[in-house]
């Protein structure tokens, strides 16, 4: 798939607001400063289609793109630290479980993943939640342009045993880095496959 078109809708914080549910539906999601904002603009190569910031908890609604006319792309707000007061974070936490359960057209969710750490309390938990509820998803490690190959593979093979404490598989990962650009085409690409389950 390639990128043509990619333009901002709207910005909501409730189900009701969101678009009608007619077309299929991608949304990103990981960590406050996973590098969320990077990756969607590498994607549709739109330098600023999605506000970076070295601030985390910059994004604090749900972002819907169009892109080619004919898909959805979420920019989902971050999870975990942000500099916000605890209300504000705990409304955010409940629009985005509230999305990602109940969104008829959401056909994967993109779960980020910091290459560079351990696995996280946080990610394991909230994968393990996005698992109970049966919700689809892969699972994209990021920045692994700023750490080594060996230090990769050390914290990949903790991620995996991690994970298989409470999967018999070890769900779909794709590697990327908006730096170099990698992971772009196997992103788009199960995009593309995907949306041609997509039923109204």
């Amino acid at each position: 798939m390639v990128i043509n078109n990619a333009e901002f809708i709207i910005s909501c914080a409730e189900l009701s607001k969101c678009p009608k549910p007619v077309l299929p539906e991608y949304a990103f999601i990981g960590r406050s400063n996973v590098g969320k904002s990077s990756l969607i603009n590498m994607l549709t190569d739109i330098r600023k289609l999605a506000k970076t910031s070295s601030t985390p908890g910059k994004t604090q609604l749900m972002n819907f793109f169009l892109i080619n006319g004919s898909w959805h792309l979420v920019d989902l707000p971050g999870l975990g630290y942000a500099k916000v007061a605890k209300s504000s974070k705990s409304k955010w936490e409940a629009m985005i479980i509230n999305y990602l359960s109940k969104r008829r057209c959401l056909l994967s969710t993109f779960y980020l993943v910091d290459s560079r750490l351990e696995p996280q309390k946080i990610d394991m938990n909230f994968i393990e939640w996005m698992g109970k509820k049966q919700i689809p998803f892969v699972i994209l490690l990021t920045k692994v342009d700023k750490i080594s190959k060996f230090q990769l593979e050390k914290n990949l093979t903790l991620l995996k045993r991690a994970l298989l404490n409470s999967w018999d598989e070890v769900p779909e990962m794709i590697i990327t880095s908006s730096e170099k650009k990698t992971g772009k085409e196997e992103i788009l690409g199960f995009i593309e496959q995907t949306n041609k389950i997509f039923k109204v």
